[in-house]
């Protein structure tokens, strides 16, 4: 039986264990978003060791090699929004999205990156796998 393709042709980023890629990217998102992008960087380091990234779409990346991405942070012109790929699994899931597994949160203040929850779902988010 031959398996089927996604319907999407993107394909996932290529994996780097170096961090340089995302602390470029953290250099060029909006100066008012930088507290929180570095916060939201810093937390997801600290918590979930092994991690491999990378930048693509003009997105961060974080994965882990077994899993594959489990964490996407996208800034915008005034929010970021980091993005569970398996975040369907987490209990309880991210509030907003709604369509496959993927579920995420939008932040506008440095405190919001450094809540409980947004740790609980991001050691969660380190033993449900992402996208490969």
């Amino acid at each position: 039986m031959k398996s089927r393709k996604p319907s999407t042709t993107r394909k996932p980023p290529v994996p780097s264990s170096s961090h340089a890629d995302i602390e470029d990217w953290i250099r060029h998102v909006m100066p008012a978003l930088h507290p929180i992008v570095k916060r939201l960087d810093e937390l997801i380091r600290e918590t979930i060791p092994g991690l491999q990234y990378a930048v693509k779409w003009k997105k961060a990346y974080y994965g882990l090699p077994e899993l594959g991405w489990i964490v996407e942070m996208v800034a915008y012109d005034v929010s970021v929004n980091i993005v569970f790929l398996g975040g369907a699994e987490l209990d309880p899931p991210p509030p907003l999205g709604t369509t496959g597994r993927t579920r995420y949160v939008k932040l506008t203040t440095p405190d919001e990156a450094q809540g409980p929850e947004m740790r609980s779902w991001l050691e969660q988010a380190a033993r449900v796998p992402g996208w490969k």
